[in-house]
């Protein structure tokens, strides 16, 4: 069953389901009645895990791999790093909820089998801000393995496409003053990766979607520190029946797993050492 934690105030009410059959990431995202998350209308890459997480409102890539498929370095029996790495749609191994009188919230941990023989350990904690509505998550990654390995990590924050209208825009701290459309690129499909780290306010930026014509002007905002994640990631693929725009917070630009190695990019964490990321979203 999926864990329900609920949200309100001056902005309307929202549910979010966290899902525990994929490390506690979100299936459903409903705001005043209204999922907000794409469902079915997504395209297909032929994995039925991502196939699966794209559905939902967040899913999270990594810890291993983020991105296509890449070959496991220094690995002789020719592996590869499955798409978007290996914790996506691996059950969470033990649940706790907020204790009563505290925010609403549930700490989840979640032991991952890595792609090339190794393990961590995701920490993760959800908790809802009762005076501002907003949801916050907490992860931390642990090298559980007795390896090091280099650790990577971005989150999915998935929204149908038929929510937006012709005044939908694309603002941040990563964009000045700028506004981008929504329909951003060339084509059904198209992606783009920014820094975020070098226009943050105090180690976090700031994204915001909006206004949204079905939530009755209200836009999605989204925080994310940049101390683990200096890169702002998004998608949008309005091709065939899919129909779907993403916000990516991410810990490396796009570039292969080599490319990155060679510019210093992919530090190794050894076993035991830990990670945290860190991120925040409301519609207001």
């Amino acid at each position: 069953m999926a864990i329900k934690l609920s949200g309100g105030g001056g902005q309307g009410d929202f549910h979010i389901l966290l899902d525990r059959q994929s490390a506690l990431d979100i299936g459903a995202f409903t705001v005043d009645g209204i999922d907000v998350s794409p469902g079915t209308a997504i395209p297909s890459d032929g994995d039925r895990r991502i196939d699966h997480a794209l559905q939902g409102f967040f899913f999270t890539c990594g810890p291993d791999h983020i991105r296509h498929p890449e070959p496991i370095e220094e690995d002789g029996e020719g592996r590869m790093f499955p798409l978007h790495g290996s914790l996506c749609g691996t059950p969470v191994s033990r649940t706790e909820m907020a204790a009563e009188g505290e925010p609403p919230g549930c700490l989840a941990e979640t032991k991952v089998p890595l792609a090339n023989g190794g393990s961590a350990l995701l920490s993760r904690r959800w908790t809802v801000n009762a005076d501002t509505a907003e949801v916050l998550l907490a992860d931390r990654v642990t090298n559980t393995g007795d390896t090091p390995f280099a650790p990577m990590l971005m989150y999915h924050m998935n929204i149908g496409g038929w929510l937006l209208g012709d005044d939908t825009h694309i603002a941040g701290t990563m964009f000045g003053d700028e506004k981008r459309p929504w329909r951003f690129g060339e084509g059904e499909s198209a992606n783009f990766c920014v820094p975020a780290a070098e226009m943050s306010d105090g180690g976090w930026a700031q994204v915001v979607l909006g206004p949204f014509e079905a939530l009755s002007g209200r836009s999605l905002i989204v925080r994310f520190s940049t101390a683990t994640l200096p890169f702002l990631q998004m998608w949008r693929c309005q091709r065939g029946s899919a129909d779907v725009i993403s916000i990516e917070p991410v810990s490396h630009r796009i570039a292969r797993r080599a490319a990155l190695a060679a510019a210093g990019a992919m530090p190794m964490l050894a076993p035991g050492e830990t990670v945290e990321y860190a991120l925040a979203f409301q519609i207001r």
